[in-house]
């Protein structure tokens, strides 16, 4: 049987297919849509997953109407007033009506987590701005059984304070928490944070989570706003959500018999945080599937229906672009200093560049960063992931975990100096660890590229610019490379570019650093 999971109607909506019990396609409406975390589903999405057939049911990843009580709290009364029937909202894309079942927000986060996840017993902490009500739970794993052990309830949010600090420095909400992420590392964190942390919090040590002073799903643009130095209220924040997450893991691990922990939610791809988990001690190991947030969800509903561990076969699940991954092609580019995009095999189903959507280049560059962020058109303080064949990183990372394939955690450089173009100002890069059976072809591009330089890491960021999802197809390859001037290869064949970008052709505002 074929069974589909949406997760929609919110933001960063995608479909998930199943077929007879496997996971064979996921992908974001995004792609293409090309909106940047769209809410609705694509009607290109929709054709890509009915090449595996008509669904016989349909898993929503949330209740719709018990999130309306919220919503009734809130005074949200536009969101009240556009409430539609999901079948009746399924019909515009599918001829045929079909059974739609629905999964609480949360337990789709904990079903994509722990049924993806190597693990048969586990720690499952969910962290994100909202469900219907729950917006922190902790669940107990064992075997194919999940059983609820703690939650809190709106409008007490750490994930909500997270997106409210976003915004109050000047990035856009449920979008840009990333960038306030890397920005943090450029301040201190302790010059406003017990400013913060006394405005915002009633902290108890015997409780696993915080409590807010305010509500903050409108945001909080109205705090100090005598304070302008945006990088030390980031670093702040950043250390605080540290110290909550932390806390919280603690609290888990005390009260739960398993040290295997899974982290879901949107929260959990705050890869600086997760380091700090890992370096914990708590736990024997981490799991962080590369879609925690909503989008993930889509495979998580239909997980929480099965109550059944999935095959999980790796984040390329989206559309293919057919044909031999390009080594020799991108080899020789890379070789000569250039910037080059790869657009081949199944799109990675989550918000970062695996291989198969990424912008390539050699880390040991100095301008690499900055011929890249012109390129990509962002913020000149923000970093950049190296990938690296996964038996050689921890000769040139502080790894603390063995293996790190989804960029979910940083790790401190041992030769910084040699590598430019990866390191963050405070000394880390989100490491993605790549073998042979995670991807073929990237592996055997970084292989091949060490053979010739002595280097076995790329510099590896998503292709696409800001503002806009990753490249999906063969058009959107070929849209990008004459746009920005960059050579894509889908196969043996280059897109051909267009006048190289450089940093006068970018907005400059998006080129301000952070310089200490």
């Amino acid at each position: 049987m074929i069974s589909w999971g949406i997760s929609a109607r919110s933001h960063d909506a995608a479909l998930a297919v199943f077929a007879d019990g496997a996971l064979v396609f996921a992908a974001h409406a995004e792609r293409y849509s090309k909106i940047k975390n769209d809410c609705e589903l694509a009607p290109g999405l929709i054709a890509d997953a009915l090449a595996y057939g008509e669904p016989g049911q349909i898993v929503w990843y949330e209740r719709p109407w018990l999130k309306k009580t919220r919503q009734v709290l809130a005074g949200q009364w536009q969101e009240i007033r556009e409430t539609e029937n999901i079948a009746r909202y399924l019909s515009r894309y599918l001829q045929v009506s079909r059974p739609v079942s629905f999964v609480s927000h949360h337990l789709s986060h904990a079903a994509a987590g722990y049924y993806t996840s190597p693990f048969r017993d586990a720690t499952i902490i969910v962290l994100d701005a909202i469900g219907e009500w729950q917006t922190f739970t902790i669940w107990e794993a064992a075997g194919t059984q999940l059983k609820l052990r703690f939650s809190q309830r709106y409008p007490h949010s750490v994930g909500l304070w997270y997106s409210a600090m976003t915004q109050r420095c000047g990035f856009k909400p449920n979008e840009e928490e990333y960038i306030l992420m890397g920005l943090s590392a450029f301040g201190d964190p302790l010059k406003y944070y017990d400013r913060i942390k006394a405005d915002f919090f009633v902290w108890r040590q015997d409780h696993p989570s915080v409590r807010l002073r305010h509500n903050l799903h409108r945001g909080c643009r109205w705090w100090a706003p005598d304070i302008t130095d945006v990088e030390n209220i980031a670093a702040a924040t950043q250390r605080i959500y540290d110290d909550i997450l932390l806390h919280a893991s603690r609290f888990a691990g005390q009260a739960l018999p398993s040290r295997n922990l899974v982290l879901m939610g949107g929260c959990a791809l705050n890869c600086v945080a997760n380091r700090r988990l890992a370096d914990s001690g708590d736990w024997d190991d981490i799991w962080v599937m590369p879609c925690p947030g909503d989008a993930g969800s889509s495979i998580g509903c239909v997980l929480a229906t099965m109550k059944e561990f999935v095959h999980w076969p790796g984040p390329f699940l989206g559309h293919c672009i057919d044909g031999s991954y390009p080594v020799a092609q991108a080899l020789r580019r890379l070789t000569a200093g250039e910037v080059v995009g790869i657009a081949n095999g199944r799109a990675e189903f989550g918000p970062r560049a695996l291989g198969n959507r990424s912008l390539l280049a050699d880390p040991r560059i100095a301008d690499s960063q900055s011929k890249v962020n012109a390129i990509k058109q962002r913020e000149k303080f923000r970093p950049f992931a190296p990938a690296i064949m996964a038996e050689m990183a921890a000769d040139y990372f502080d790894m603390g975990l063995p293996s790190s394939p989804y960029m979910q955690f940083t790790a401190r450089c041992k030769q910084p100096e040699q590598f430019p173009g990866i390191v963050h100002v405070d000394g880390t890069s989100r490491v993605q660890t790549v073998t042979a059976a995670d991807n073929p072809g990237f592996y055997a591009l970084l292989r091949e590229f060490h053979d010739a330089t002595g280097c076995p890491m790329l510099l590896n960021t998503s292709l696409n610019v800001k503002g806009e999802p990753l490249v999906n197809d063969r058009q959107d390859a070929a849209r990008f490379a004459i746009t920005y001037g960059v050579p894509v290869f889908c196969d043996g064949t280059e897109e051909k570019p267009g006048p190289p970008v450089t940093a006068s052709r970018s907005d400059p505002a998006l080129l301000f650093s952070f310089n200490r």
